[in-house]
């Protein structure tokens, strides 16, 4: 019994999280009403007052929204631009041509690894997303085997290199060197992303599902109404253009300088954001013979049909939030201190275990780098090998407790079980191939 007292957090989360998919899946209760009643459910039961849920409820939700809502509502606005102007059929039409039908994943494959390290996860997606599915539907192929493809490359991308917050702080936390971590990450992340992004959909069976309502084409576009190739691009990586060059610029820069804080404010994901819709308002709008009246149609109805997404990962960062708070993840991290496991091994499973238990990489890398950071002298073991197996850990298989796992489920209009069927397996693919190729290094570095 006494064991079942002390292992009573982890319990009530796992009841938790079983309550959840029973109101979704057999109930059929919306996921923001599941979400919160599970999220006060679990606070309470892991000792928090009831002052503290709600502030705990508050603040997750709030946090998560004020970081994303503004990305991901832009982002849907950016796509949908991109579909009711013809950029996105004539960025879909130019890959198939020049790669084939057959080796178009390999294009999406490169696309989504440039956004995954230039952008954030939630911008890369959002953009991203409308032009998988004009590919999808150009090339008459299921849309969510090059969604797979895209997120496998744009996630391990992300959890992978700096400047993202995740490796950044792993890079400053093992004391490694940041450029061999560029060298190796490309080692780590090649074989990943094909296993995740190109083996894996193609074993997949029953992926031919019906396009997303938001996506649809409204018609099909003659070569004279569709803008250029190369506006067409350029317009949705506006975002990853002005960040990266923010992020170049500031190492030359004085930090305090006025300069510095201009730069940092257009740099920053969502002013950059709010530039690219404004700039794609005149482009793919005005510019192309639209009324404003009817550009803002389209604005309106991405707002419209983001609406509920907003909320759902709002009230997954609820969630996220109680976890955190109820001291959950720091629990874990303390049984998985004194082990005898190669440290690679233990710092991927730390990481993993804490990205499962409280839906975000970020949090789940630099927690473990905090456990394992202060040992790495006592290991022999390269810095840098120890930076990419946290990170891969960090990219491991996450479920209802991830804003991104309802990113992926309510945009693409999966149920919970293809969600877990795609996003989770293409995840844990992801993260285990990526720490095999880390184990391998190891032999020789």
């Amino acid at each position: 019994m006494d064991w079942i007292i002390e292992y009573l957090p982890i319990i009530w989360v796992a009841l938790g999280v079983a309550l959840l998919l029973y109101l979704n899946i057999v109930v059929k209760l919306n996921s923001v009403l599941a979400l919160l009643i599970v999220a006060i459910l679990v606070g309470i039961l892991n000792g928090l007052t009831l002052d503290a849920v709600v502030i705990s409820i508050k603040t997750g939700f709030g946090s998560t929204l004020g970081s994303l809502a503004i990305i991901i509502g832009m982002g849907a606005v950016l796509g949908k631009l991109m579909v009711d102007s013809g950029a996105a059929q004539r960025v879909a039409s130019t890959l198939l041509k020049k790669f084939g039908v057959k080796n178009v994943e390999w294009a999406i494959l490169i696309v989504g690894t440039i956004f995954g390290v230039s952008v954030f996860y939630e911008v890369a997606f959002i953009i991203l997303a409308p032009l998988v599915i004009s590919i999808a539907m150009e090339a008459k192929i299921s849309y969510l085997r090059l969604g797979m493809t895209m997120v496998a490359a744009a996630t391990m991308a992300h959890s992978i290199f700096p400047p993202q917050p995740g490796p950044t702080a792993l890079v400053d936390a093992y004391g490694a060197d940041m450029g061999m971590v560029y060298i190796l990450g490309i080692v780590v992340v090649v074989p990943s992303i094909i296993c995740a992004g190109i083996i894996l959909p193609r074993m997949l069976r029953n992926m031919d599902l019906p396009v997303p309502p938001l996506l649809k084409k409204s018609k099909d576009f003659t070569e004279e109404e569709m803008p250029s190739f190369a506006i067409s691009l350029i317009i949705p990586l506006l975002p990853a253009i002005i960040i990266t060059a923010a992020t170049v610029i500031n190492i030359f820069v004085d930090k305090e300088s006025q300069f510095s804080k201009i730069i940092n404010f257009f740099g920053s994901a969502e002013i950059s954001m709010i530039l690219a819709v404004l700039i794609a308002i005149y482009v793919f709008g005005i510019k192309r013979g639209r009324t404003m009246k009817e550009v803002m149609d389209s604005f309106s109805g991405a707002i419209e049909g983001i609406a509920m997404i907003i909320f759902i990962v709002g009230s997954g960062g609820a969630f996220k939030q109680i976890i955190l708070d109820t001291g959950i993840g720091d629990f874990i991290a303390g049984l998985m201190q004194n082990t005898s496991v190669s440290p690679l091994i233990m710092a991927w499973l730390i990481t993993a275990i804490l990205r499962i238990a409280t839906g975000t990489g970020v949090v789940s890398a630099i927690t473990a780098a905090g456990i394992v950071g202060p040992l790495i002298h006592t290991f022999d073991v390269n810095p840098v090998l120890m930076v990419l197996a946290t990170a891969a850990g960090s990219n491991t298989i996450t479920h209802v407790n991830d804003a991104s796992f309802w990113l992926f489920k309510e945009y693409f209009n999966l149920s919970i079980k293809d969600t877990f069927k795609t996003w989770g397996l293409l995840l844990f693919t992801n993260s285990v191939v990526g720490l095999g190729v880390v184990l391998l290094l190891s032999l020789f570095i």
